[in-house]
C-alpha cells in the first residue's frame, strides 16, 4: 500500500493562511476540481492499491474523502470546511505533459517496427526497500533471479539491443524508438489502430534505473538552445541525429536507462482519462503529479502562475489542483507537473511548460477540529 512517512510537519516550509488569502480562490471552478477529487476519494476511501505508491493519506484525508463520497450541495464549501491552506515557502516550478496519441499496428509492418513492451514476469517493484548500489544509486524495481535474489534489471540499451527482458511480449508497433521514448516519458497512451480503432496503455512498472532527462542533455551538448527547446525540436533533433542502433540520437535516448513498460487498459476508468500514479484517471487541467516521498495522493493544491496554456501567450493560470499522479523527474516540495490532456495540441502547450509558479497546499483538517 502506501509508504510509511511522518505527516506533513515542516513549519520551516509551510505557513498557514486563510481562504481569503488566495487570489482567484472563490473564482475558480470549484465544482470541476470537487469531480477530480472524488475520483481520487474512491480510492482512499476503498484503500486500493496504488499504482505507484506515495505517502499514506492521513485519518483526516480519508474522513473527507469519505465525506465527499457521501454527497456534497456546495463544493467550494466542501474544501473550505474539510481543507486548511498552507502557503509553500520553497520556489514553486511547474512543468506539464500530456496523453500521447500515435499511430499503431498490432503486429511489425514496414514503418512500424519498434516494439511497446509489457512488463516482464522477473521485475519487483521496490516501493518500500529500494536497491541500494555500491554507487550510490537507488533503484526502485529489480530483476528477481531463480534463487529468489534481487539484482539490478538491465538498463534501457541493454533491454533494446541485446533483448535482456526475455518474458515480455509486445503490445503494439510505433512508428520509431523517438515515439516510443515520448510514450514512456509521459507514462501513458492512445494508440489509433487501422480502420478507426484505439488501443489505451497503462503504466505497468519500470525498470527501475533513475531517470535522465534527455532534454536537458540536449541542451547540455550544445544541441538545441535552452530557449528554443521544445517537444517538436526535440522529436526532429533525435531523428536527424538518426535512432537506428548505435546512432547518435539512439545513444542519446540511451543515457536515459529508465525503461518502461505498459499494459493494455481497456477498464470503464480507463475511458476517463490516462490512470496516474495514485490509480485513478487523470482530469485535464485539474490533475497534477507531485513527489510522491514528500505527499500523498488526494491532496489538493492551488497553483498560480503565468503560462501559456491557451496558446502561445503567457496568461494567468489560476486552479485547485488535485495531486494524482507522480513522475521520477518530479522531485521537491514546490515542484508539480500539470495534466494538459490528451493528443498533438496538448502536447505542444505541455512542452512550452517551465515556469516559477506559487504553490499552497490545502491539508485535511485533524479530526477533531471543527468542520
Amino acid at each position: 500500500m502506501s509508504r510509511n512517512a511522518p505527516q506533513f510537519s515542516a513549519p520551516d516550509l509551510l505557513q498557514k493562511i486563510e481562504f481569503g488569502e488566495i487570489d482567484g480562490f472563490a473564482a475558480d471552478d470549484l465544482a470541476a476540481a470537487f469531480d477530480a477529487f472524488r475520483r481520487s476519494a474512491e480510492i482512499i476511501a476503498a484503500k486500493v492499491q496504488e499504482q505507484r505508491s506515495a505517502v499514506a493519506p492521513p485519518p483526516s484525508l480519508a474522513a473527507a474523502a469519505r465525506v465527499a463520497l457521501g454527497g456534497v450541495d456546495h463544493p467550494g464549501r466542501f474544501f473550505q470546511d474539510w481543507f486548511r491552506p498552507h502557503a509553500i515557502k520553497a520556489q514553486g516550478f511547474v512543468t506539464a505533459y500530456y496523453e500521447v496519441e500515435v499511430d499503431a499496428r498490432l503486429s511489425p509492418e514496414p514503418g512500424f517496427t519498434t516494439p511497446i513492451l509489457s512488463r516482464p514476469r522477473d521485475l519487483v517493484t521496490l516501493n518500500e526497500s529500494p536497491l541500494s548500489l555500491p554507487s550510490g544509486e537507488t533503484l526502485t524495481s529489480a530483476r528477481r533471479q531463480a534463487d529468489g535474489a534481487l539484482v539490478p534489471y538491465p538498463d534501457r540499451r541493454a533491454i533494446e539491443e541485446e533483448g535482456a527482458a526475455p518474458s515480455v511480449h509486445p503490445l503494439a508497433y510505433v512508428r520509431d524508438p523517438v515515439e516510443l521514448f515520448l510514450i514512456q516519458v509521459q507514462g501513458s497512451a492512445r494508440l489509433r489502430l487501422p480502420g478507426g480503432g484505439v488501443m489505451a496503455l497503462t503504466y505497468a512498472g519500470r525498470n527501475g534505473w533513475p531517470y535522465t532527462s534527455v532534454g536537458r542533455l540536449m541542451i547540455e551538448r550544445g544541441l538545441v538552445t535552452k530557449a528554443e527547446m521544445s517537444l517538436d525540436l526535440m522529436k526532429e533533433t533525435l531523428r536527424r541525429l538518426g535512432t537506428g542502433p548505435g546512432e547518435a540520437g539512439r545513444r542519446l535516448m540511451q543515457r536515459n536507462r529508465s525503461y518502461v513498460f505498459f499494459e493494455i487498459d481497456a477498464s470503464e476508468r480507463r475511458g476517463i482519462g490516462p490512470i496516474g500514479g495514485q490509480g485513478a484517471p487523470l482530469t485535464p487541467f485539474r490533475s497534477i503529479a507531485v513527489d510522491r516521498s514528500i505527499w500523498c495522493y488526494g491532496l489538493p493544491f492551488w497553483i498560480a502562475a503565468r503560462i501559456p496554456w491557451k496558446g502561445e501567450a503567457e496568461t494567468p493560470f489560476r486552479r485547485l489542483m488535485i495531486a494524482q499522479d507522480t513522475g521520477s523527474a518530479i522531485i521537491g516540495p514546490a515542484r508539480a507537473d500539470l495534466f494538459f490532456g490528451a493528443g498533438e495540441a496538448a502536447g505542444r502547450r505541455a512542452g512550452d511548460i517551465r515556469h516559477a509558479a506559487e504553490m499552497i497546499v490545502l491539508l485535511p483538517k485533524d479530526l477533531g477540529d471543527d468542520p
